[in-house]
């Protein structure tokens, strides 16, 4: 996390062009619902992206700092809103940050039924392939081909 404090203010020039990308990869294949949970939404891109009611959770509170919509600090493996809040759950390059088990255990509690689902695994990280799994395990999902990450989308 000290490393995303560490670059906040420049997180969007670093990394928000490969972020867009995967975004658009995934708005061809889902049409998020309101309300909609950004986990590890660093900035906030992704809420932004999509343009629809949705919160933005994230443990560095730098980068929650350069995010101006609804925001909440806050982990994946403890989410602190009400059993079945969201229509739309989305994760872009940021649960291998995770605790998997409980942050699917959580993504499970706080969804609606009938919620849509978007989650990137970045592939070289160590545990890629298990949290890959996993989510496929746990959830509906379709797998879309991309250079660095994984994409799984609700099928």
């Amino acid at each position: 996390m000290e490393y995303y404090s560490s670059i906040s203010k420049s997180y969007e020039g670093l990394h928000g062009e490969e972020q867009l990308k995967k975004l658009e990869i995934i708005a061809m294949h889902i049409k998020p619902k309101t309300m909609m949970l950004d986990i590890g939404a660093g900035t906030g891109i992704s809420t932004r992206f999509f343009g629809i009611d949705s919160v933005a959770l994230e443990p560095s509170f730098e980068m929650l700092k350069q995010h101006k919509g609804k925001k909440v600090a806050g982990k994946a493996e403890a989410l602190p809103f009400k059993d079945k809040t969201f229509s739309t759950i989305i994760s872009v390059t940021a649960l291998h940050h995770t605790g998997i088990e409980k942050a699917i255990s959580e993504i499970k509690r706080v969804s609606k039924p009938g919620c849509i689902y978007a989650f990137t695994v970045l592939k070289k990280a160590k545990n890629a392939e298990s949290i890959r799994r996993l989510l496929k395990e746990s959830f509906r999902l379709k797998e879309i081909e991309e250079d660095k990450d994984y994409i799984l989308v609700s099928s």
